[in-house]
């Protein structure tokens, strides 16, 4: 009975370090995709400009708090898309605004096969 345990302990714990493995190795492959290079390069020029990244900043919280709202009606979003128009013409929040979105979806891809590759309901 002891043996038992001690042997089902360990191929639980072998069975964690092939997952932390895993997951680092994921890790890893993520931070060299094109997205997240693009995105971490971008971000990095954007802190440099402190104001512009606030802006930044309170545009994507506005953003996700009428798109994560019970009303995330259309009208609120084209209101908050006009009233950043020009804002949002400005080539670097353009571009971080660009390589942030590439690389949600990507995320949102690893995302969604991991869960349907585990039958998760």
């Amino acid at each position: 009975m002891i043996r038992a345990r001690a042997e089902a302990r360990m191929g639980y714990i072998k069975a964690m370090e092939n997952l932390s493995y895993a997951v680092g190795r994921l890790i890893d492959t993520v931070k060299a995709s094109n997205e997240y290079q693009d995105y971490y390069r971008v971000k990095e020029n954007v802190k440099q400009y402190p104001d512009l990244k606030e802006e930044i900043d309170i545009f994507r919280q506005r953003n996700f708090e009428i798109q994560n709202s019970a009303d995330a009606a259309f009208d609120k979003i084209e209101q908050l898309e006009m009233e950043y128009a020009a804002f949002r013409e400005h080539p670097l929040v353009d571009e971080f605004l660009k390589v942030e979105l590439a690389f949600c979806r990507l995320m949102q891809g690893i995302n969604l096969r991991i869960v349907d590759a585990m039958d998760f309901e």
